[in-house]
Protein backbone atom coordinates (compact mmCIF):
# COMPACT_ATOMS: atom_id res chain seq x y z
CA UNK A 1 0.00 0.00 0.00
CA UNK A 2 1.46 3.55 -0.88
CA UNK A 3 2.12 6.10 1.81
CA UNK A 4 -0.57 8.37 1.86
CA UNK A 5 -0.77 11.28 3.95
CA UNK A 6 -2.65 14.35 4.54
CA UNK A 7 -3.16 17.02 1.91
CA UNK A 8 -3.40 20.87 3.19
CA UNK A 9 -6.93 21.27 2.45
CA UNK A 10 -7.20 17.96 5.37
CA UNK A 11 -4.93 19.75 7.59
CA UNK A 12 -6.67 22.84 7.49
CA UNK A 13 -10.17 20.82 8.40
CA UNK A 14 -8.19 19.00 10.71
CA UNK A 15 -7.03 22.45 12.66
CA UNK A 16 -10.41 23.90 12.11
CA UNK A 17 -12.39 21.29 13.52
CA UNK A 18 -10.21 20.90 16.59
CA UNK A 19 -11.03 24.32 17.09
CA UNK A 20 -14.23 24.57 17.58
CA UNK A 21 -14.63 21.74 19.73
CA UNK A 22 -11.82 23.31 21.48
CA UNK A 23 -14.14 26.36 22.05
CA UNK A 24 -17.25 24.05 22.70
CA UNK A 25 -15.87 21.73 25.47
CA UNK A 26 -17.96 19.15 27.26
CA UNK A 27 -18.08 17.02 29.66
CA UNK A 28 -18.90 13.48 29.92
CA UNK A 29 -21.95 12.03 28.97
CA UNK A 30 -22.79 15.89 28.09
CA UNK A 31 -21.11 15.47 24.42
CA UNK A 32 -24.40 16.53 22.41
CA UNK A 33 -22.89 18.74 20.51
CA UNK A 34 -19.51 16.94 19.75
CA UNK A 35 -22.28 13.95 19.10
CA UNK A 36 -24.16 15.99 16.70
CA UNK A 37 -20.80 16.84 14.65
CA UNK A 38 -19.64 13.49 14.65
CA UNK A 39 -22.60 11.63 13.83
CA UNK A 40 -23.57 14.48 10.56
CA UNK A 41 -20.03 13.96 9.24
CA UNK A 42 -19.93 10.40 9.66
CA UNK A 43 -23.38 10.09 7.66
CA UNK A 44 -22.08 12.37 4.89
CA UNK A 45 -19.19 9.86 5.11
CA UNK A 46 -21.55 6.78 3.91
CA UNK A 47 -21.47 5.25 7.60
CA UNK A 48 -24.71 4.07 9.05
CA UNK A 49 -24.35 6.13 12.45
CA UNK A 50 -25.82 4.93 15.95
CA UNK A 51 -26.14 7.85 18.14
CA UNK A 52 -27.18 7.83 22.17
CA UNK A 53 -24.77 4.72 22.45
CA UNK A 54 -24.31 4.60 26.51
CA UNK A 55 -26.32 8.39 26.31
CA UNK A 56 -23.81 10.32 24.60
CA UNK A 57 -21.79 8.17 21.85
CA UNK A 58 -21.84 7.60 18.65
CA UNK A 59 -20.58 4.81 16.54
CA UNK A 60 -20.27 4.57 12.75
CA UNK A 61 -20.37 1.42 10.70
CA UNK A 62 -18.46 0.88 7.12
CA UNK A 63 -18.20 -2.19 4.97
CA UNK A 64 -15.39 -2.37 2.46
CA UNK A 65 -16.34 -3.13 -1.13
CA UNK A 66 -13.43 -5.53 -1.63
CA UNK A 67 -15.03 -8.43 -0.18
CA UNK A 68 -15.55 -10.01 3.36
CA UNK A 69 -12.98 -9.40 6.26
CA UNK A 70 -12.41 -9.15 9.73
CA UNK A 71 -13.92 -6.13 11.46
CA UNK A 72 -12.00 -3.16 13.18
CA UNK A 73 -12.96 -1.09 15.66
CA UNK A 74 -11.33 2.42 16.07
CA UNK A 75 -12.08 4.61 18.61
CA UNK A 76 -12.19 8.31 19.67
CA UNK A 77 -12.92 9.93 22.81
CA UNK A 78 -14.92 13.25 23.39
CA UNK A 79 -15.37 14.29 26.80
CA UNK A 80 -13.30 17.58 28.57
CA UNK A 81 -12.55 18.12 31.60
CA UNK A 82 -14.10 20.26 34.62
CA UNK A 83 -10.91 22.96 34.26
CA UNK A 84 -10.99 26.43 34.09
CA UNK A 85 -8.60 27.18 30.77
CA UNK A 86 -5.72 29.24 31.26
CA UNK A 87 -4.65 29.48 27.58
CA UNK A 88 -3.96 32.77 25.80
CA UNK A 89 -5.12 31.85 22.04
CA UNK A 90 -7.50 32.93 20.05
CA UNK A 91 -9.68 29.69 20.55
CA UNK A 92 -10.13 29.08 24.26
CA UNK A 93 -13.57 27.25 25.74
CA UNK A 94 -16.50 29.41 26.17
CA UNK A 95 -17.46 27.15 28.27
CA UNK A 96 -17.02 28.67 31.92
CA UNK A 97 -15.12 26.50 33.56
CA UNK A 98 -14.39 23.69 31.48
CA UNK A 99 -11.95 22.76 28.56
CA UNK A 100 -10.37 20.05 26.92
CA UNK A 101 -7.14 19.84 28.61
CA UNK A 102 -6.10 16.14 27.44
CA UNK A 103 -6.62 16.03 23.66
CA UNK A 104 -9.66 14.23 23.04
CA UNK A 105 -10.83 17.87 20.65
CA UNK A 106 -7.56 16.74 18.51
CA UNK A 107 -8.52 12.90 18.88
CA UNK A 108 -12.13 13.83 17.21
CA UNK A 109 -10.74 15.81 14.57
CA UNK A 110 -8.06 12.95 13.48
CA UNK A 111 -11.13 10.43 14.26
CA UNK A 112 -13.14 12.28 11.81
CA UNK A 113 -9.99 12.95 9.35
CA UNK A 114 -9.71 8.53 9.22
CA UNK A 115 -13.44 8.28 9.10
CA UNK A 116 -13.36 10.21 6.29
CA UNK A 117 -10.54 8.48 4.55
CA UNK A 118 -11.28 5.22 4.83
CA UNK A 119 -14.97 5.76 3.42
CA UNK A 120 -13.41 7.57 0.23
CA UNK A 121 -11.44 4.30 -0.18
CA UNK A 122 -13.88 1.62 0.44
CA UNK A 123 -13.63 0.04 -2.57
CA UNK A 124 -10.36 -0.85 -1.89
CA UNK A 125 -10.32 -2.61 1.36
CA UNK A 126 -12.52 -5.67 2.40
CA UNK A 127 -14.18 -6.31 6.03
CA UNK A 128 -15.82 -3.41 8.12
CA UNK A 129 -15.13 -0.34 10.77
CA UNK A 130 -16.85 0.40 13.55
CA UNK A 131 -15.97 4.00 14.79
CA UNK A 132 -16.22 4.23 18.07
CA UNK A 133 -16.74 8.08 19.36
CA UNK A 134 -16.83 7.53 23.22
CA UNK A 135 -18.17 9.65 25.59
CA UNK A 136 -16.72 10.41 29.62
CA UNK A 137 -12.90 8.81 29.48
CA UNK A 138 -12.17 10.89 32.11
CA UNK A 139 -13.35 8.40 35.22
CA UNK A 140 -16.70 8.19 34.47
CA UNK A 141 -16.43 4.53 32.79
CA UNK A 142 -17.33 5.79 28.87
CA UNK A 143 -16.10 2.65 27.63
CA UNK A 144 -17.57 -0.27 29.08
CA UNK A 145 -20.93 1.85 28.69
CA UNK A 146 -20.48 1.52 25.26
CA UNK A 147 -19.32 -2.49 25.37
CA UNK A 148 -22.17 -3.02 27.68
CA UNK A 149 -24.43 -1.44 24.94
CA UNK A 150 -22.41 -3.68 22.06
CA UNK A 151 -19.67 -1.89 20.37
CA UNK A 152 -17.58 -4.76 20.44
CA UNK A 153 -19.89 -7.36 18.87
CA UNK A 154 -18.13 -9.51 15.93
CA UNK A 155 -15.14 -7.02 16.28
CA UNK A 156 -11.86 -8.94 15.77
CA UNK A 157 -9.26 -6.33 16.93
CA UNK A 158 -9.37 -2.61 18.41
CA UNK A 159 -7.04 0.77 17.20
CA UNK A 160 -7.14 3.74 19.09
CA UNK A 161 -4.62 6.84 19.73
CA UNK A 162 -3.35 9.60 22.40
CA UNK A 163 -1.88 12.68 21.52
CA UNK A 164 0.95 12.80 23.95
CA UNK A 165 2.73 15.89 25.31
CA UNK A 166 5.42 13.78 26.55
CA UNK A 167 6.58 12.97 22.98
CA UNK A 168 7.94 15.51 20.92
CA UNK A 169 5.55 16.46 18.18
CA UNK A 170 5.04 13.96 15.46
CA UNK A 171 7.22 11.27 17.06
CA UNK A 172 5.41 8.09 17.56
CA UNK A 173 5.38 5.79 20.56
CA UNK A 174 4.34 2.62 20.21
CA UNK A 175 5.12 -0.65 22.65
CA UNK A 176 4.03 -4.35 22.65
CA UNK A 177 2.25 -5.57 25.82
CA UNK A 178 1.21 -2.28 28.64
CA UNK A 179 1.40 0.76 27.03
CA UNK A 180 -0.53 2.70 29.98
CA UNK A 181 -1.41 1.84 33.70
CA UNK A 182 -4.33 0.13 35.23
CA UNK A 183 -5.45 2.93 38.04
CA UNK A 184 -8.09 2.70 41.11
CA UNK A 185 -8.87 4.69 43.69
CA UNK A 186 -9.20 4.43 47.44
CA UNK A 187 -10.43 6.69 50.44
CA UNK A 188 -10.15 5.80 53.97
CA UNK A 189 -11.74 7.63 57.14
CA UNK A 190 -10.61 6.38 60.12
CA UNK A 191 -12.05 7.12 63.69
CA UNK A 192 -10.41 7.71 67.26
CA UNK A 193 -11.74 9.28 69.91
CA UNK A 194 -11.34 13.09 69.96
CA UNK A 195 -10.35 15.78 72.70
CA UNK A 196 -8.22 18.35 73.95
CA UNK A 197 -5.00 18.65 72.79
CA UNK A 198 -3.37 19.31 76.37
CA UNK A 199 -4.99 15.72 77.54
CA UNK A 200 -3.84 13.36 74.76
CA UNK A 201 -3.66 10.39 76.89
CA UNK A 202 -6.98 10.36 76.90
CA UNK A 203 -7.79 10.26 73.03
CA UNK A 204 -7.35 8.22 70.22
CA UNK A 205 -5.56 10.51 67.71
CA UNK A 206 -6.86 10.20 64.24
CA UNK A 207 -4.02 12.63 62.71
CA UNK A 208 -1.20 10.54 64.11
CA UNK A 209 -3.08 7.18 63.38
CA UNK A 210 -3.48 8.53 59.82
CA UNK A 211 0.00 9.52 59.57
CA UNK A 212 1.52 6.50 60.30
CA UNK A 213 -0.75 5.29 57.75
CA UNK A 214 0.65 7.49 54.83
CA UNK A 215 4.07 5.96 56.17
CA UNK A 216 3.79 2.42 56.14
CA UNK A 217 1.76 2.58 52.77
CA UNK A 218 5.23 3.20 51.44
CA UNK A 219 6.33 0.26 51.82
CA UNK A 220 3.37 -1.88 49.48
CA UNK A 221 5.45 -1.22 46.66
CA UNK A 222 8.87 -1.05 48.02
CA UNK A 223 8.09 -4.63 49.83
CA UNK A 224 5.61 -6.58 48.42
CA UNK A 225 5.82 -5.79 44.67
CA UNK A 226 7.98 -7.96 42.89
CA UNK A 227 11.28 -5.12 42.00
CA UNK A 228 10.91 -6.34 38.43
CA UNK A 229 7.25 -4.93 38.61
CA UNK A 230 5.68 -1.03 38.02
CA UNK A 231 3.55 -0.36 41.04
CA UNK A 232 2.36 3.11 42.59
CA UNK A 233 0.81 3.78 45.76
CA UNK A 234 -0.07 7.65 46.51
CA UNK A 235 -1.88 9.13 49.14
CA UNK A 236 -3.02 12.16 47.19
CA UNK A 237 -4.91 13.90 50.29
CA UNK A 238 -5.61 14.24 53.93
CA UNK A 239 -7.99 16.06 55.65
CA UNK A 240 -8.53 16.28 59.83
CA UNK A 241 -8.72 18.65 62.34
CA UNK A 242 -10.34 22.13 62.73
CA UNK A 243 -8.35 23.78 65.65
CA UNK A 244 -5.08 24.07 66.80
CA UNK A 245 -5.69 22.90 70.38
CA UNK A 246 -8.37 20.12 69.47
CA UNK A 247 -6.86 16.49 69.00
CA UNK A 248 -9.20 15.11 65.76
CA UNK A 249 -11.46 12.33 66.08
CA UNK A 250 -11.64 11.38 62.09
CA UNK A 251 -8.98 11.74 59.24
CA UNK A 252 -9.74 10.91 55.41
CA UNK A 253 -7.09 9.86 53.31
CA UNK A 254 -7.80 9.56 49.57
CA UNK A 255 -5.51 8.44 47.38
CA UNK A 256 -4.42 6.26 43.69
CA UNK A 257 -2.94 2.79 43.17
CA UNK A 258 -1.77 1.86 39.44
CA UNK A 259 0.53 -0.79 37.69
CA UNK A 260 0.91 -2.50 34.32
CA UNK A 261 0.67 -5.84 35.42
CA UNK A 262 -3.45 -6.72 35.85
CA UNK A 263 -2.43 -9.50 38.90
CA UNK A 264 -0.47 -6.56 40.35
CA UNK A 265 -3.45 -4.41 40.15
CA UNK A 266 -5.99 -6.81 41.50
CA UNK A 267 -3.31 -7.05 44.66
CA UNK A 268 -2.87 -3.51 45.10
CA UNK A 269 -6.31 -2.74 47.02
CA UNK A 270 -6.54 -5.53 49.34
CA UNK A 271 -2.32 -4.51 50.64
CA UNK A 272 -3.50 -1.03 50.36
CA UNK A 273 -6.54 -2.09 53.23
CA UNK A 274 -4.62 -4.87 55.10
CA UNK A 275 -2.13 -1.91 56.20
CA UNK A 276 -4.38 0.62 56.96
CA UNK A 277 -6.59 -2.39 59.22
CA UNK A 278 -3.10 -2.93 60.99
CA UNK A 279 -2.21 0.18 61.95
CA UNK A 280 -5.61 1.39 62.81
CA UNK A 281 -5.89 -2.05 65.11
CA UNK A 282 -2.48 -1.58 66.89
CA UNK A 283 -3.27 2.07 68.10
CA UNK A 284 -6.89 1.17 69.25
CA UNK A 285 -9.18 3.27 65.81
CA UNK A 286 -11.12 1.78 63.52
CA UNK A 287 -11.36 2.78 59.77
CA UNK A 288 -14.38 2.64 56.44
CA UNK A 289 -12.21 1.89 53.53
CA UNK A 290 -13.39 2.28 49.96
CA UNK A 291 -12.21 1.45 46.67
CA UNK A 292 -12.76 2.19 43.23
CA UNK A 293 -11.30 0.82 39.86
CA UNK A 294 -11.12 3.05 37.62
CA UNK A 295 -9.37 1.40 34.59
CA UNK A 296 -7.40 -1.68 33.49
CA UNK A 297 -4.21 -1.66 32.36
CA UNK A 298 -3.83 -0.47 28.76
CA UNK A 299 -2.34 -3.51 27.31
CA UNK A 300 -1.61 -4.10 23.71
CA UNK A 301 -1.22 -6.89 21.26
CA UNK A 302 2.63 -7.53 20.61
CA UNK A 303 0.71 -7.88 16.73
CA UNK A 304 -0.82 -5.35 16.16
CA UNK A 305 1.52 -2.84 18.02
CA UNK A 306 4.05 -4.55 15.17
CA UNK A 307 1.44 -3.44 12.66
CA UNK A 308 1.10 0.42 14.05
CA UNK A 309 5.00 0.29 14.55
CA UNK A 310 5.92 -0.65 10.91
CA UNK A 311 3.63 1.88 9.51
CA UNK A 312 4.69 4.56 11.70
CA UNK A 313 8.39 3.71 10.79
CA UNK A 314 7.47 3.52 6.91
CA UNK A 315 5.10 7.20 7.71
CA UNK A 316 7.88 9.25 9.84
CA UNK A 317 10.86 7.76 9.86
CA UNK A 318 12.95 5.14 12.09
CA UNK A 319 14.31 7.71 14.04
CA UNK A 320 10.93 9.08 14.81
CA UNK A 321 9.53 6.00 16.28
CA UNK A 322 10.12 5.16 19.83
CA UNK A 323 9.23 1.51 21.23
CA UNK A 324 11.24 1.90 24.57
CA UNK A 325 9.80 1.01 27.81
CA UNK A 326 10.30 4.62 28.78
CA UNK A 327 7.28 5.55 26.17
CA UNK A 328 4.93 3.61 28.62
CA UNK A 329 3.29 6.14 31.57
CA UNK A 330 1.53 5.06 34.99
CA UNK A 331 -1.83 7.13 33.63
CA UNK A 332 -4.27 5.37 33.13
CA UNK A 333 -6.90 4.94 29.82
CA UNK A 334 -10.34 3.37 29.61
CA UNK A 335 -9.56 1.79 26.05
CA UNK A 336 -8.18 -0.62 28.59
CA UNK A 337 -11.47 -2.22 28.98
CA UNK A 338 -11.49 -2.49 24.96
CA UNK A 339 -8.55 -4.26 25.05
CA UNK A 340 -9.30 -6.73 27.61
CA UNK A 341 -12.05 -8.28 25.35
CA UNK A 342 -10.10 -7.98 21.81
CA UNK A 343 -6.52 -7.67 20.44
CA UNK A 344 -5.34 -4.36 19.81
CA UNK A 345 -2.88 -1.06 20.01
CA UNK A 346 -2.86 1.84 21.75
CA UNK A 347 -0.51 4.36 20.80
CA UNK A 348 0.82 7.99 21.45
CA UNK A 349 1.48 10.67 18.69
CA UNK A 350 3.73 13.16 20.25
CA UNK A 351 2.58 16.68 20.87
CA UNK A 352 5.07 18.95 22.56
CA UNK A 353 6.88 21.63 20.60
CA UNK A 354 9.28 23.16 23.59
CA UNK A 355 10.22 26.23 20.88
CA UNK A 356 6.40 27.37 20.88
CA UNK A 357 6.32 27.08 24.52
CA UNK A 358 3.87 23.96 24.24
CA UNK A 359 4.99 21.83 27.12
CA UNK A 360 2.15 22.15 30.25
CA UNK A 361 1.16 18.58 31.04
CA UNK A 362 -2.38 17.04 30.49
CA UNK A 363 -4.77 17.95 32.94
CA UNK A 364 -3.47 21.48 33.31
CA UNK A 365 -5.21 24.76 33.21
CA UNK A 366 -2.30 25.47 30.87
CA UNK A 367 -2.39 22.53 28.36
CA UNK A 368 -2.43 23.19 24.60
CA UNK A 369 -1.00 20.81 21.60
CA UNK A 370 1.52 21.35 18.75
CA UNK A 371 -1.34 21.05 16.09
CA UNK A 372 1.29 19.62 13.35
CA UNK A 373 1.10 16.61 15.02
CA UNK A 374 -2.66 15.55 14.02
CA UNK A 375 -1.56 15.16 9.98
CA UNK A 376 0.87 11.94 12.17
CA UNK A 377 -2.07 10.75 13.59
CA UNK A 378 -4.22 11.04 11.08
CA UNK A 379 -1.52 9.44 8.61
CA UNK A 380 -0.59 6.56 10.88
CA UNK A 381 -3.65 5.60 12.40
CA UNK A 382 -5.48 5.47 8.86
CA UNK A 383 -2.46 3.38 7.78
CA UNK A 384 -2.24 0.54 10.75
CA UNK A 385 -6.32 0.55 9.81
CA UNK A 386 -5.88 -0.40 5.86
CA UNK A 387 -2.68 -2.91 6.63
CA UNK A 388 -4.95 -5.14 8.97
CA UNK A 389 -7.78 -4.85 7.27
CA UNK A 390 -5.34 -5.73 3.96
CA UNK A 391 -4.11 -8.36 5.88
CA UNK A 392 -7.43 -10.26 6.27
CA UNK A 393 -6.83 -9.73 10.09
CA UNK A 394 -3.00 -10.67 9.98
CA UNK A 395 0.00 -9.32 10.39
Amino acid sequence: METETVTATETELLVETRRDLHRHPELGFQEFRTAGIVAERLRAAGYAVQTGVAETGVVGTLHGGAGTGPTLLLRADMDALPIAEECAHDFTSTNAGVMHACGHDAHVAVGLAVAERLARSCAEWGGTVKYMFQPAEEGLGGALGMIEAGVLDGVDAALGLHVWLGLPSGVVGVVGGPQMAGAGEFEVTIRGKGGHGAIPHETVDAVLIASQCVVALQSVVSRNVSPLEAAVVTVAAFHAGSAHNVIAETATLKGTVRAFNPAVMKELPDRVERVISGVCAAMGATYEFHYRPEAPPTVNDGRMAEIVRREAVRIVGEDRVRTDPDVRTMAAEDFGVVLERVPGCYFFVGGRNEERGILHPHHSPRFNLCESCMPVAVDVLHAAARAYLAGGGTS
